[in-house]
């Protein structure tokens, strides 16, 4: 019988466990060192998440057609996904995706978490202590992400500082990020069409682009059930500000 060989996946599974390694290794470091301190105060806090929920549903309606745009260049459709068998199967494509995720969730905890927290005493200084190194290693990617790394880097530093968690930034990566995938193989023409290396079975999934924008619907959706259930604070801040103005 001949099996599935994960070679490719294993260097990548390797490469995500080294990464969130050393993401996570300052945590432990100032926690040895700064043994009052919470590590649920680099981000990792839940509370008010939920308030801030909006913040998401705005980023994500935005980048929706921006990546719609950006994933027909021809260095997208070829970088992406970093798994290159992951259009051998959905497991394939299943597999690699929960690395991806993990490896983004220390990324948030060490750059928007631990970074901004650590650098506090630099004020809003701090987002841009933490953007220089984030867009470095964003260098040898396509060449409108390495630019984009440094208006993302500030847009969700400023994110994590506003609201001291880091979910919002890391469902907005993390969304992003796989959507991406989808799109650069879809663009390819590559999209899984079996369960598994070995099925039988095929499974094509041929409404990428038409998921997107559902996804980019839900998104505005949100935004204007929030602008709605927040419409009389904004608009006693408004009248506030006329009074003041008078």
């Amino acid at each position: 019988m001949n099996f599935p060989r994960y070679e490719e996946l294993y260097r990548l599974i390797f490469w995500a466990v080294t990464r969130i390694g050393g993401y996570l290794a300052p945590l432990v470091l100032w926690r040895a060192v700064f043994w009052k301190d919470s590590i649920l105060d680099f981000g990792l806090r839940t509370k008010g998440f939920l308030e801030h929920a909006w913040i998401y549903a705005m980023f994500v309606a935005i980048m929706i057609p921006v990546m719609i745009t950006v994933a027909k260049q021809p260095d997208f459709g070829t970088y992406y996904p970093f798994y290159k068998q992951a259009s051998r199967s959905w497991l394939d494509f299943g597999m690699w995706e929960v690395f991806y995720i993990g490896q983004f969730f220390a990324l948030e905890i060490f750059f928007r978490g631990w970074w901004v927290r650590a650098c506090r005493g630099f004020g809003a200084g701090a987002i841009l202590c933490m953007v220089v190194p984030y867009c470095m290693i964003h260098y040898g990617k396509p060449y409108l992400e390495a630019c984009g790394a440094i208006v993302a880097g500030t847009v969700l530093g400023s994110l994590s500082m506003k609201t001291r968690s880091i979910y919002a930034g890391f469902l907005v990566h993390i969304t992003v990020a796989i959507l991406m995938d989808f799109l650069a193989l879809h663009h390819r023409h590559a999209l899984p069409e079996r369960i598994s290396p070995t099925s039988t079975g095929t499974f094509v999934f041929k409404y990428t682009v038409h998921t997107l924008w559902i996804v980019w619907a839900l998104a505005l959706t949100m935004l204007l059930v929030a602008l709605v259930r927040r419409w009389p604070q904004i608009r006693a801040q408004l009248a506030r500000k006329r009074a003041a103005a008078d």
